[in-house]
Formats: C-alpha cells, sequence, structure tokens
C-alpha cells in the first residue's frame, strides 16, 4: 500500500464535448483576430477569409464525393483550417493562391492521410509552406493600405529594435499577415480558448518561455524588454503558439510530451529568427515539430499499471 499509482481517466468516461463543438470554440476565439485583420487591412482581408474558408469547405466535400465517404463538412474542421490559414496570408495575396492554398491544405495534407485526426501536420501551417514556395514574391508583399513592406521582425533586424514601435506591434497597426499582427486580439482569443478548456498553457508557455530565453541567451540584445516584447508581438508567434500549436491531431497528448514539444518550438523558432535566412520561422518550426510529435510521444508516454513492477520480478 505504500506505492501509489496514477491512473488517467478510463475510455468509459464521456464528455459533452464534440469535435464540431471545438471547432466552433476556436472559431469564435478566431473572431477577434479575424475583424482586426478585416478593419486593419480593408476588404481584401475579408475577402481572402471568405475565399480561403470556401476552397477548404468545398475541396473537403468534392473529396468526399469523389471516393464515397460520408461528409465530414460539418464537423467545421474545414473551416478553421480555412480560416487559420486565410489569417496566415497578407492581405495583398491574389485570391486565386489562396483557393489553390486551399485545396493543397484540406486535399494534400489532410484528406490524402485519411482526413481529420490522420494528418501528420497542421493543414494551414502545410499550405502556408506551399505557398510560400510557389508564389514567394506575393507571400513577402505586405504593402497594402499605407504599410510598407517591411514587417517589424525585418526591421529589427536590418536596423535594431529601435526602428520598431512596440505599441502599435501589441495593437497591430503594423504590416503582416491578416491575423498575425495584434497580439492583444489574438490573447482575447486564446482566453476564451482557456477558458472553455480548449487549450491549456502548456504546450504555448513552454512555447512562449523557452523563445524568451533561447533569444535573451542568443539575440545580441540581452534580456532587453523592448526587444522580447517585440519579437513575441512581431510575426506569427502568438498565433501559432496558441492556435497551432495546440492543433490536437499534430501536438503531443502526454503532458510531458507537451513540455518537451512546447521546448522544441521554442528552440526551433529562436534559431530561425536569429541564424535563418529569414526574419520569420514559426511556420516551420511548428511543422518540423509536427513531425516529430509521433517520437515525442514515444519517450514520454507513461507506463501501463503494474508493467514497471512486473519488469522488476522478471529481473
Amino acid at each position: 500500500m505504500s506505492e501509489l499509482y496514477h491512473v488517467s481517466s478510463s475510455p468509459h468516461v464521456r464528455a459533452k464535448d464534440t469535435t464540431s463543438r471545438i471547432m466552433l470554440y476556436v472559431i469564435i476565439a478566431l473572431l477577434p483576430t479575424s475583424i482586426f485583420g478585416i478593419v486593419n487591412f480593408g476588404y481584401k482581408a475579408a475577402v481572402l477569409i471568405l475565399v480561403s474558408v470556401a476552397s477548404c469547405i468545398a475541396s473537403e466535400w468534392i473529396f468526399n464525393l469523389i471516393v464515397h465517404k460520408k461528409n465530414t463538412v460539418s464537423d467545421l474542421s474545414a473551416v478553421v483550417t480555412g480560416l487559420l490559414l486565410a489569417l496566415n496570408l497578407p492581405a495583398s495575396l491574389p485570391w486565386w493562391e489562396a483557393v489553390i492554398g486551399g485545396v493543397f491544405a484540406i486535399v494534400i495534407v489532410k484528406m490524402m492521410f485519411g482526413g481529420l485526426g490522420q494528418n501528420f501536420m497542421n493543414p494551414a501551417l502545410g499550405a502556408r509552406c506551399f505557398l510560400l514556395i510557389a508564389f514567394a514574391a506575393d507571400m513577402t508583399n505586405f504593402t497594402i493600405d499605407g504599410y510598407s513592406g517591411a514587417t517589424p521582425l525585418a526591421l529589427i533586424r536590418e536596423q535594431g529594435v529601435g526602428a520598431v514601435n512596440t505599441m502599435n506591434m501589441l495593437i497591430g497597426k503594423t504590416a503582416g499577415t491578416i491575423g498575425e499582427t495584434s497580439a492583444i486580439a489574438i490573447l482575447i482569443g486564446a482566453m476564451f480558448l482557456i477558458l472553455m478548456g480548449v487549450i491549456t498553457l502548456r504546450i504555448p508557455g513552454t512555447y512562449i518561455i523557452t523563445f524568451v530565453i533561447f533569444i535573451s541567451l542568443f539575440g545580441g540584445h540581452g534580456f532587453d524588454i523592448d526587444y522580447i516584447v517585440a519579437e513575441l508581438c512581431g510575426g506569427g508567434l502568438m498565433l501559432g503558439a496558441f492556435f497551432m500549436a495546440t492543433d490536437y491531431v499534430t501536438s503531443p497528448i502526454t503532458p510531458k510530451g507537451q513540455i518537451l514539444y512546447g521546448i522544441l518550438l521554442g528552440i526551433l523558432t529562436g534559431l530561425f529568427r536569429i541564424f535563418g535566412a529569414s526574419a520569420e520561422g514559426v511556420s516551420f518550426a511548428i511543422i518540423l515539430s509536427n513531425l516529430l510529435v509521433p517520437m515525442i510521444e514515444r519517450i514520454t508516454i507513461p507506463k501501463a499499471f503494474g508493467q514497471v513492477k512486473e519488469a522488476k520480478q522478471h529481473e
């Protein structure tokens, strides 16, 4: 009786949460970011959001129709993918490129591997990286509605932290993709997800803390608050940490695995931003970490009840 074992909840325990309900919560949480992006960048942002969501829904519906599978559009996962993809695009992107991105996200990354629950990487980020390779010039053009083509992260790399206004970055009045500019809007949505129990702070918290430690050690500015805030608010780190790194399908399910996953994300993002050719790196950091999730889960999965004791007896 001296040895106590912690046993997780059995599979027979039921919950009211469904896939569609969770996806609906994510959509609601993304509304502040989406609305701010439309206000900030104008009607072009609204067009891209609508086109991206529509292309994802249509791609999933047509794919299921062709392969004679049950229609899965009602689970709202395609809507979430389309919305996340749009928020990772510059508002100046031609609408037809967003359509290509939506088709790639659903058909290639998601449905070709078995649909929701079987994809090995985040579909929206997979599509974003594909578009970055296929249409690099359009994907890095942030000149729209008075904003220059240089993002805050690019300015920090070229001219130093004094070249950016951290308050504008916090509010979102800067160049960037539709959904990454306003840290406040992202945090409002993240708080909603946490309060509704959809996500925990384990992955995003570990991710952000690791990244801050990394750039403090290797960024060349030490523990400079202005530099740290600018790096956190600039680019897609906040959006990625709370809305894409926490994706149920492509993130670890074990608590220790989630912490290890967050540490890996922070290190990779720091490496890409400080030593890489681009000032950004969140998308590639998350995708590379997605690929390592099976290995992370394998080394962090808890021992089955009684397994340790049996192993000792065999010895």
